[in-house]
């Protein structure tokens, strides 16, 4: 497994462009570096233990500073957290209720995804 450097890393799809363009978007909020940033479609990706490629790059996933790997709008949501300019809009997915919404329309992009990626290419 590669070496967790920063409190929070990301495990992304980068040969989605519709990922690629939110994370650079999200990229641009982390002023201090502190977020790693890895491509899980790169050629010399390690998954963690207990998880595959193939998987990983299904879904969104973060890897937390605790070590534990949260995935779909979880991940989105704690990735939230840790930008300045995202905050107020994870304290909206942590409302009671909100994660169980988001998680549905996530999955529901999921299912459209690779028709909408043949749009961005």
């Amino acid at each position: 497994m590669q070496a967790i450097p920063a409190p929070t890393t990301v495990l992304y799809d980068g040969s989605c462009p519709i990922c690629s363009r939110e994370i650079k978007q999200y990229k641009k909020g982390d002023f201090r570096g502190e977020i790693c940033w890895l491509d899980v479609s790169g050629p010399t990706f390690i998954a963690p233990p207990g998880h595959n490629k193939e998987a990983l790059m299904k879904r969104f996933h973060v890897i937390t500073a605790k070590g534990s790997i949260v995935s779909g709008a979880a991940a989105f949501v704690h990735l939230w957290e840790q930008l300045p300019g995202w905050k107020n809009l994870a304290r909206l997915g942590r409302l009671p209720g909100m994660l169980n919404l988001m998680e549905f329309g996530y999955e529901t992009f999921l299912r459209f995804r690779p028709k909408l990626q043949k749009l961005f290419s």
